[in-house]
């Protein structure tokens, strides 16, 4: 199975090698046919400690690291 890779925004990067990422998510309500936005937080590694607060990144699923941390930051495309 593929692992899975999400982007969304650092909302904390506090924790030393791990940043906490908020994703946003789309969809049509099934009743009322709207599109509601929901959103949930990861726990990512980060290594280097090279994302700071605001910035938006992309993380995939990895091998649990700790209690909450099983997603890690994908290294910036370099162009």
């Amino acid at each position: 199975m593929p692992k899975r890779i999400l982007e969304g925004v650092v909302v904390s990067d506090k924790g030393d090698k791990t940043v906490v990422v908020r994703v946003e998510r789309t969809f049509l309500h099934p009743v009322m046919k709207k599109t509601v936005r929901r959103s949930k937080k990861y726990h990512a590694h980060d290594e280097a400690n090279t994302c700071h607060t605001g910035e938006i990144i992309r993380i995939i699923e990895c091998a649990p690291k700790s209690k909450l941390k099983t997603w890690e930051v994908l290294p910036k495309a370099s162009a």
